[in-house]
């Protein structure tokens, strides 16, 4: 990779499939953007771009077709409204992402989000690191999304009005899927970025470029990786607890109801997110939520009629926000992505049309790539694309391999290497 491109990477951005365009990546911590930041993602995207826009299942915004020359000036913009792009991409601490939106504590995992946000992001010492480094805070372990990262945060609990965590260390997808192993259990807030900065250290120090902190894991061994973050000196810091006024923008209040925005494949118009932020101000404070679905989540002020004002968003947005016959993780796929060897939204078109009753109670993702960005390991039925294969025509069709989830880990690998024609088969029996 050139000086350039790696430069670009940091900045939140990456080179798309389309020769001459360039997709940036904005960082949200915990998935949560306020209406008049989401109102300056659309009009970046309608002035610079195309006017289209993805969710991702991380809880960023990706802005599609943006020009080279422009790049200077959507960094600009974005910045003025407290949008960062820094680290989304490249070798850096990614997004802190969080899958317990609905949660009943989900304000205080937003804080911790944006401190560990403001903490790592630009900072130089946590940046050009061998590969990305990826961040996610729980409300508990149900979904395993703190299995996939490099640090999964997992509130344990509360004592003397202090939150404790499960820190859990070393998962990831792409080609070789790991889980994630155990750390510590019940560590103390103030704790938790001192330990993160000693599994940095060590992540730096011992793998080369472009291994994840999950090579260490399978090299060294846990025992061994433990020892080595433990023997660092941040590791037994302490740093002073957290005080002054809230810094969470999603209210905390029990009383207020959830409305999710279904969003087909995460995509979105520049236009239709606009309309989305100015229904979050008549409707939710004003804070909308990318959740972990690729939807868009409100929080309902009290006395909000949801059916009444769904209504209106269905007629200014021309969106059904009807949920598919299945929830259904996408990435961008070969539509955008250098790397994606399958037209996803077509793909997964197909598929739903084939889904068996039974079938449509499940979770879905499917991933163009073997990256597996759409986090099909966690889902009920997980699909990535594998390979391409050419035929008697030569032409390169994808092949995909399936996955099914049955316990609280990662989906296994149960077939590879089908057509679309032998998946939509092979989907009609899926229970």
């Amino acid at each position: 990779m050139s000086a350039a491109g790696a430069e670009y990477r940091l900045d939140g951005i990456y080179k798309q499939r389309q020769d001459g365009f360039y997709m940036q990546r904005v960082k949200l911590a915990a998935g949560v953007i306020s209406s008049s930041q989401a109102r300056t993602v659309a009009a970046v995207s309608t002035r610079f771009g195309q006017g289209t826009i993805h969710l991702t299942t991380r809880g960023s915004i990706e802005i599609h077709w943006l020009k080279e020359d422009d790049l200077p000036l959507v960094k600009r913009e974005l910045a003025m409204t407290g949008l960062t792009s820094r680290g989304a991409c490249g070798g850096a601490v990614r997004g802190i992402t969080c899958g317990s939106q609905g949660a009943q504590g989900f304000p205080l995992l937003e804080t911790l989000a944006r401190r560990l946000h403001r903490h790592f992001t630009g900072n130089p010492r946590f940046e050009r690191l061998p590969k990305k480094f990826k961040i996610g805070v729980e409300a508990d372990a149900k979904g395993g999304r703190h299995l996939i990262q490099d640090v999964g945060l997992v509130l344990a609990g509360y004592e003397d009005e202090r939150a404790f965590f499960d820190i859990w260390i070393a998962g990831g997808l792409g080609k070789e899927p790991r889980a994630g192993f155990l750390l510590s259990e019940k560590v103390a807030e103030e704790r938790i970025i001192p330990i993160i900065e000693a599994i940095i250290r060590v992540y730096t120090d011992h793998a080369p470029p472009p291994k994840r902190l999950k090579f260490l894991a399978k090299e060294f061994g846990e025992e061994k990786l433990r020892r080595l973050i433990q023997e660092e000196t941040a590791y037994r810091e302490d740093i002073p607890a957290a005080s002054g006024l809230p810094e969470h923008l999603v209210p905390a209040s029990h009383e207020l109801e959830r409305l999710e925005l279904p969003v087909f494949g995460g995509k979105l118009t520049a236009e239709q997110l606009s309309a989305i932020a100015d229904a979050a101000d008549r409707l939710a404070t004003g804070v909308l939520m990318v959740t972990a679905d690729q939807d868009i989540a409100l929080l309902l002020s009290p006395g909000i009629e949801s059916a009444d004002e769904l209504n209106k968003l269905r007629q200014s947005t021309g969106m059904a926000f009807v949920k598919s016959v299945a929830t259904f993780r996408i990435c961008p796929g070969s539509h955008e992505c250098q790397m994606g060897l399958a037209a996803t939204r077509d793909v997964t078109g197909r598929l739903m049309a084939h889904i068996s009753e039974t079938g449509k109670k499940l979770s879905w993702a499917l991933s163009g790539c073997g990256n597996s960005c759409s986090q099909p390991q966690l889902a009920d039925v997980g699909i990535v694309a594998s390979r391409l294969t050419a035929d008697a025509d030569g032409q390169k069709t994808p092949r995909f391999d399936l996955y099914r989830r049955q316990n609280s880990g990662l989906g296994l690998k149960t077939q590879e290497g089908l057509t679309t024609e032998e998946l939509i088969e092979t989907l009609r029996y899926i229970e």
